[in-house]
C-alpha cells in the first residue's frame, strides 16, 4: 500500500497536470508492451510494436534490466524536447547511484554504453536521447494527438468533481479504490510506501497505457507524481482503438453486447435498437441488464417505451475509438 501523508494546506495544493508527460506516457507504454499479462487485449498489439520499433530504441532494454528502471528517467515535462534534456541534466550523483541500484550486484556485467553513462560519457548520453526519441516517434507519435484530447478530457473529468464534491471526492476518483482519511491518502499497491508531503506538493498524471497499480515518483527539489491509469487502458492506434482491442472488447463484452454500447450513444428503445441490430426485443432486455449492472447503460420508462443510452462509463470506454 502506498500512503501518502498530509496536512489540509498540503491536500488543498494537490494539483493535476494540465498536459501529458511524453517521457512518462512513453515509459508507462514500454512497460505494458514489455509485460506478459493481458494477452487477450494486448498480445496482438505487443507483438505488432516489437515488430515497428526500430534498432535504435534497443539499448532502452539495457537500461531497465529485469524490470527495474532508473529513476532518472521519470522525468514529466510536458514538452518532449524539454524532458530529453531534463533527462541529459540529472544530476551525476543520482545518475550513478541509479545504475549501480538496477544493475546490482556487478555493474561490471552492464552493456558497455551502460557503464559510459555511469562514467557520464557523452556519447552514451547522445545514445539514450536517440534510443528515447526513437522509441516515442515509433510508439507514441502517430497516437500522440489522441493522447492529448483524452489527457484534457481527464483534466475536465477531475476539475469538474472537485468543483462539484471537492478535493477528497476528486482524489478517490482519480484512484478508484484509494481513502483519504485523518491526513493520509491510502492507495492500494503491491508494494509498502509512506510519503510525507511536507508542503512539497503533489502532482497527479493520468496515463492511457498503464492499467496498473500507482506510480509514485520523488526526485530531488520537484513535487512528488502520481501517475494512475485512466481511460480504457486499451492499445490506442491513430484511429482510435487498436483492431485487436476492438475484438478483444467484443470478446469480453460479447459481440451484440459491444454493438449495443457502440449505438448507444443516443438513447433507442428496446425495439428500435433489435430492429438495427437484427435480434429479438427479449435479447436486447437480457443483453441490457447485463451492461446496466455493469455500469455502462442507463435504462428509464418514457410512456410506454424503455429508452436505452450510454453512461459517461460506458462513453470512456469507447473513446479511445474516436467514437461520439
Amino acid at each position: 500500500m502506498i500512503r501518502i501523508h498530509g496536512t489540509a494546506a498540503d491536500f488543498a495544493g494537490i494539483r493535476f497536470a494540465p498536459r501529458p508527460a511524453p517521457l512518462q506516457e512513453l515509459n508507462t507504454a514500454l512497460m505494458r508492451m514489455c509485460g506478459s499479462g493481458d494477452d487477450v487485449l494486448y498480445g496482438r498489439w505487443r507483438r505488432r510494436v516489437l515488430r515497428s520499433l526500430p534498432a535504435a530504441v534497443e539499448p532502452l532494454a539495457d537500461l531497465v534490466p529485469q524490470g527495474r528502471a532508473p529513476a532518472f528517467i521519470d522525468v514529466f515535462s510536458d514538452s518532449l524536447d524539454e524532458g530529453l534534456d531534463t533527462v541529459r541534466a540529472a544530476p551525476p550523483e543520482l545518475v550513478r547511484a541509479e545504475i549501480e541500484r538496477v544493475n546490482a550486484p556487478s555493474l561490471s556485467r552492464a552493456p558497455l554504453w551502460i557503464r559510459g553513462l555511469h562514467r557520464g560519457e557523452p556519447e552514451s548520453w547522445r545514445l539514450l536521447r536517440r534510443a528515447q526519441r526513437s522509441a516515442f516517434d515509433a510508439l507514441l507519435g502517430p497516437v500522440w494527438p489522441l493522447v492529448q484530447d483524452l489527457h484534457r478530457a481527464e483534466f475536465t473529468r477531475h476539475a469538474l468533481t472537485a468543483a462539484e464534491h471537492g478535493v477528497g471526492a476528486a482524489l478517490t476518483a482519480f484512484v478508484p479504490g484509494s481513502r483519504l482519511r485523518e491526513g493520509v491518502w491510502e492507495l492500494d499497491a503491491p508494494w509498502e510506501r509512506d510519503v510525507e508531503l511536507r508542503g512539497r506538493g503533489l502532482v497527479l498524471v493520468p496515463t492511457f497505457h498503464w492499467t496498473g497499480p500507482p506510480l509514485l515518483a520523488e526526485a530531488p527539489g520537484r513535487a512528488p507524481h502520481l501517475t494512475c491509469p485512466a481511460g480504457t487502458g486499451l492499445p490506442l492506434t491513430p484511429d482510435g482503438l487498436a483492431g485487436d482491442a476492438e475484438d478483444a472488447l467484443a470478446g469480453v463484452l460479447g459481440r451484440t453486447r459491444a454493438d449495443m454500447l457502440l449505438r448507444l450513444a443516443e438513447a433507442h428503445t428496446t425495439s428500435r435498437l433489435a430492429r438495427r441490430l437484427g435480434v429479438s426485443n427479449a435479447t436486447v432486455s437480457a443483453h441490457a441488464a447485463a451492461l446496466r449492472a455493469a455500469g455502462l447503460i442507463t435504462t428509464v420508462r418514457a410512456g410506454r417505451a424503455v429508452l436505452h443510452q450510454r453512461t459517461p462509463l460506458g462513453a470512456l470506454l469507447l473513446r479511445g475509438r474516436g467514437r461520439p
